[in-house]
């Protein structure tokens, strides 16, 4: 990937643009990882509602350890979420420009282990649950926190009930416009960009989990080493520059 390419999407400097193009690069990978990887450990991983409903429905049917299980892969979302917190807080501290990129940086290599590694991951039980199942958690609570932390919560990446939702509001919200026009509601470009961006999201979601199936369909668990590699070439250029800064100093 061009270093400029890098620096524009993962830098401390911010656009509209940039914020986008990444948000769709993470999309994809999201989408990838979370359907390819259902074949591979049989579990959703970013689906947090979906697996708290499952532990209410355990809890009621008195499977325990069907909740524990639940309760790890909660957990490990949100340590993931809290870690990509800590990173950028502590990259923006002290003036770092790979601040949003370093969580991701530590994306692709956790992605490189599952890849390698996953096979004999599978046989290892983290809290209740194997480790594999875990490790994705963890992974998408990161990429979720750093694409919402630098976009002040407008982009989501790991789950699309969010964004079908607010697909919905901008249809209903053109459609009430066209129909009762004289009530005033605002018919402006930046809501068709909206529009457009949450439309494209839930796109590059779904074409993630076609090559993420089909990716782990033919190769199992290294299918995650190509997205990884995308992510670390995403994230590169910011954090060579704050070592190349380091290093002068």
């Amino acid at each position: 990937m061009p270093i400029n390419t890098s620096r524009r999407l993962t830098g401390q400097v911010r656009t509209a643009d940039s914020n986008r193009h990444l948000g769709f690069t993470l999309a994809f990978v999201a989408g990838a990882v979370n359907a390819g990887g259902f074949l591979a450990i049989h579990h959703y991983t970013s689906h947090m509602t979906g697996i708290v409903s499952t532990m209410a429905d355990n809890l009621v049917l008195g499977t325990h350890e069907a909740v524990l299980a639940g309760a790890a892969a909660l957990f490990a979302f949100v340590a993931g979420a809290a870690s990509s917190a800590m990173l950028v807080l502590f990259a923006r501290r002290r003036g770092m420009n790979s601040q949003y990129a370093l969580p991701l940086m530590i994306e692709a290599v956790l992605l490189l282990c599952f890849g390698m590694l996953g096979a004999r991951l599978a046989n290892i039980d983290g809290l209740f649950f194997p480790l594999t199942i875990m490790l994705l958690a963890f992974i998408m609570g990161l990429q979720n926190a750093v694409i919402s932390k630098l976009s002040d919560a407008e982009i989501r990446t790991t789950h699309v009930t969010g964004i079908l939702t607010d697909i919905g509001i901008e249809l209903g919200r053109r459609l009430y416009g066209r129909l009762q026009p004289s009530d005033g509601v605002r018919r402006d470009m930046g809501r068709g960009r909206k529009l457009r961006l949450l439309c494209t999201l839930a796109a590059c979601f779904f074409l993630g989990g076609i090559a993420g199936t089909i990716g782990f369909h033919e190769l199992g668990y290294p299918a995650t080493v190509p997205l990884a590699l995308v992510l670390l070439g995403v994230a590169s250029a910011p954090v060579a520059d704050d070592l190349r800064a380091r290093w002068r100093r």
